[in-house]
């Protein structure tokens, strides 16, 4: 079973909470539940993390780095501004693996700011605007695509 991470930035333990009419109102703990159930289903071994620390974030990347695992990541605010992200993202495909960037809404019908990704340009893909089935297309396209 390939093993991936799934890995969401600030702000998505508060699913449910925060601006549901954006965000839905599934919680963090559903989306966990739900994308071990994928990753399951797809023969994946899918680990969920959430952190609203961006030290923490990049530390996870190196670690798939390291352990040589693909990344569903869902940067949240640091898709427009951080460029440490980026740069630990890149060593994920520079390592041979595959990185998708998820978002749950689409960033491009939102405010100005949110229309650029620091992330986007070294990613293997870009899934947004599906609400948790962004994370759910992201698996099947680990699955699936070789």
């Amino acid at each position: 079973m390939n093993r991936v991470l799934v890995l969401s930035g600030p702000n998505l333990g508060r699913l449910g909470v925060r601006e549901p009419e954006i965000y839905g109102h599934d919680t963090y703990d559903d989306l966990v539940a739900a994308v071990t159930a994928w990753g399951t289903d797809l023969g994946l071994g899918a680990e969920a993390r959430q952190t609203d620390d961006e030290a923490t974030l990049v530390a996870w990347l190196h670690e798939a780095v390291d352990q040589g695992v693909d990344v569903v990541l869902n940067p949240a605010a640091f898709t427009h501004y951080s460029y440490a992200l980026r740069d630990a993202a890149a060593q994920i495909v520079d390592a041979g693996r595959r990185l998708i960037e998820v978002h749950l809404s689409n960033p491009h019908t939102r405010e100005a700011f949110r229309h650029r990704s620091t992330i986007s340009g070294v990613a293997t893909g870009v899934i947004a605007g599906f609400g948790m089935d962004s994370y759910r297309l992201a698996l099947v396209a680990l699955a699936t695509a070789a």
